[in-house]
């Protein structure tokens, strides 16, 4: 028998085996790295500053723990929890916010890669008024690698080249303690 990507895998030994990769700051590890979907387990532990649009549909099914996606829709920020046991499909060109405060969590994801030419972005917003204040978009060969790079590059930035560009609010960098706190009193928030 010729099963290209192995025998069955128990998926929790698996998680075990891995779980130190599944850290900050992306906390993904792909299960199956030369499939033809993108197939990743999620840990927890990891909050975030940052938004996504993917090009693409992205399937949450929320194995362990709870978590919640912070959306930036229609001018406003919405809330979508996970809850243990929950699937999710996400559409395509939903920004959002993947939030893991479970250390425990663990969230299988699935995403199709991107066709040539079809980008992803990530998006710093402004708490307080939903402004976006430094975004990157390329195209997206691995989670894993890519992501971290554009983090780094926002996170080197100057504060100066972090205040936002409508009210003129700090963008804290990757502090998510002090973004969730401003977002707790943003005007453009709907939780």
């Amino acid at each position: 028998m010729d099963a290209k990507y192995g025998l069955p895998k128990n998926l929790m030994q698996w998680v075990d085996n891995h779980r130190d990769r599944l850290k900050p700051p992306v906390c993904n590890a792909a299960i199956f790295p030369d499939g033809n979907y993108i197939i990743n387990m999620v840990g927890g532990g990891n909050q975030r500053t940052d938004f996504h649009d993917n090009p693409t549909e992205e399937i949450f099914y929320q194995l362990r723990g709870e978590a919640f996606l912070v959306v930036w829709d229609r001018g406003r920020f919405e809330r979508i929890d996970l809850k243990e046991g929950d699937i999710f499909l996400q559409p395509p060109h939903l920004i959002h916010s993947p939030q893991r405060p479970d250390p425990n969590g663990l969230c299988l994801l699935i995403e199709l890669p991107r066709p040539q030419g079809k980008q992803d972005s990530l998006q710093w917003h402004c708490a307080h008024c939903g402004a976006e204040v430094w975004k990157a978009t390329q195209q997206l060969e691995s989670l894993v690698d890519d992501l971290p790079k554009v983090y780094d590059r926002f996170y080197a930035l100057k504060d100066e080249e972090r205040v936002c560009p409508d009210c003129g609010t700090q963008h804290p960098g990757k502090d998510y303690r002090i973004w969730h706190e401003q977002l707790s009193r943003s005007s453009v928030r709907d939780f």
